[in-house]
């Protein structure tokens, strides 16, 4: 597949900021994280931004990071695990580059998440899981899908590059 952009979209905790930086390393390409920015430009972590003024103002924020990164080529941006539920979002994504669904089982990325309220949506499991149910209906509209699994990154990243070798 030819492209000079790729999304990472999966569920928080599927890998995709590491897969990012290892993928962006591979490629000479650049990396940015909309998680990272968002929190960069309001100068809160998610979990606080989250906490003072609630996901709505969370999502507008990232809406305006995804539009501040679309011009970008040669750039692989690690979406938050929320960023392509949005339908305009999913729509931009689609349209500006490659979607590459990173595609981990629930119970790994409960193993992974801590319950310290670091991740807002990730402090009650039950609640986490059924997100992480009605969210796959979104993941499954990125162009590829990557069942992630336990790999390891640089056999995701081997992967990846295969894919677009092929294209």
């Amino acid at each position: 597949m030819k492209t000079d952009k790729i999304y990472l979209v999966g569920f928080m905790a599927s890998g995709k900021t590491s897969l990012a930086r290892a993928l962006g390393a591979r490629l000479s390409w650049r990396v940015e994280d909309i998680d990272e920015l968002v929190a960069a430009r309001e100068r809160l972590t998610i979990a606080d931004i989250f906490a003072r003024h609630g996901e709505p103002y969370f999502r507008a924020a990232e809406k305006e990071i995804l539009q501040i990164l679309l011009p970008l080529r040669h750039a692989i941006v690690a979406t938050g695990g929320g960023t392509f539920m949005d339908p305009e979002n999913r729509a931009a994504i689609n349209r500006d580059g490659l979607s590459i669904w990173i595609d981990v089982p629930f119970e790994a990325l409960a193993a992974r998440i801590p319950t310290d309220g670091s991740r807002p949506l990730a402090t009650d499991r039950d609640q986490m899981a059924r997100l992480f149910a009605m969210r796959r209906t979104g993941y499954e509209q990125a162009h590829l899908h990557l069942e992630a699994g336990l790999a390891p990154i640089g056999e995701l990243v081997e992967r990846i590059l295969e894919w677009m070798e092929q294209g």
